[in-house]
């Protein structure tokens, strides 16, 4: 089984319809008056049949097999492994009658072993991924990337962004844009990032966890598991209260987007020493990546996006290092 599958290029039939009247049979889809199979914004506007279970009349990137409930298993299993993670490697690192005055030493400490502080990570998210391939992927009818969002960029997209090169070009363009946006924004001296700057050798293992990782986990976490979860939770909700099935199914996707968005810019806080402007901007930063996910209705794209903003700020870090000559303490931007 490859990572992507192409979304179907037929609609389901309308309801009422027999299978095997002419009305009845699939439409094919006309790029001039049907919606695209990778956008189910205008998916649902059409069809507002689409907008309530059962999951089959759903946008295919909604058609989820999880709920709240293994949310909640899922948040507990991630505080565990978190935990049982780092108590690990503080175990194997520190000394058994090390002792830290402060907090601060100790971070310190961390950010002196580049696999504790690096590595701890990407094996907790790591843990967090194989939680989610035995949970979901053993279910039946769900192959593991696919009812994660990973799907290719399909010939239904606008002319431009059918390739890969254009999201990794508007990630970068983002990046920038953030530097700009971002250019009076300090994090405060003693945040982990500004840590990170202290230690050569730690540095280099981030940016290269940043740029060949997490993309790929973050954007599976929070795009792929998250938000069509959000999605159906408060799109149900809006029904619930009276809304309009295809109006109640397009509030949950806006909700969703800006919801997950939120979480993936909190999620980042602790890094960045909980500077209000810089989490500010991770959260629209983590806003703007959702929502290419649901435009798109694919993670792939999301994920792209994601690589070059990223391999942006890795490759201006890097220059940073030969202009001062080594790292000192994290650029002003």
């Amino acid at each position: 089984m490859s990572l992507f599958e192409d979304n179907p290029t037929e609609l389901p039939p309308e309801p009422g319809d027999s299978p095997g009247s002419p009305d009845g049979a699939s439409k094919s889809i006309s790029a001039d008056s049907a919606p695209l199979p990778g956008d189910p914004i205008t998916y649902v506007a059409i069809h507002p049949e689409a907008a309530h279970p059962p999951s089959d009349n759903l946008p295919e990137d909604l058609r989820i097999s999880w709920s709240w409930l293994h949310l909640l298993v899922f948040g507990i299993f991630g505080v565990i492994s978190f935990v049982a993670v780092q108590l690990a490697f503080a175990i194997y690192y520190i000394p058994a009658r090390q002792h830290f005055a402060n907090n601060h030493e100790f971070e310190q400490f961390i950010f002196s072993k580049p696999l504790f502080a690096v590595g701890s990570m990407v094996l907790w998210e790591a843990s967090l991924l194989f939680f989610l391939y035995i949970t979901i992927a053993l279910l039946p009818d769900a192959p593991f990337w696919r009812s994660l969002g990973w799907r290719t960029l399909t010939s239904s997209d606008p002319a431009g962004l059918r390739k890969p090169w254009p999201y990794l070009f508007l990630g970068g363009v983002l990046s920038i844009g953030v530097f700009i946006v971002t250019a009076r924004a300090k994090a405060p001296d003693n945040a982990p990032i500004e840590e990170l700057f202290k230690h050569r050798s730690t540095m280099f293992w981030f940016m290269a966890m940043a740029v060949l990782f997490a993309p790929v986990a973050e954007e599976t976490l929070f795009r792929g598991y998250l938000y069509p979860l959000v999605a159906r939770l408060t799109s149900a909700a809006a029904f619930a209260s009276g809304v309009e099935r295809s109006e109640a199914v397009r509030q949950g996707m806006w909700t969703s987007v800006v919801l997950t968005g939120a979480v993936f810019g909190l999620v980042h806080g602790y890094q960045l020493g909980w500077s209000a402007g810089l989490v500010l901007t991770l959260m629209a930063v983590g806003i703007v990546f959702t929502y290419v996910r649901a435009r798109t209705g694919t993670v792939y794209a999301s994920y792209l996006l994601h690589l070059g903003y990223n391999s942006t700020i890795a490759l201006f870090t890097l220059i940073g290092f030969v202009v001062t000559k080594g790292f000192t303490k994290m650029p002003p931007h």
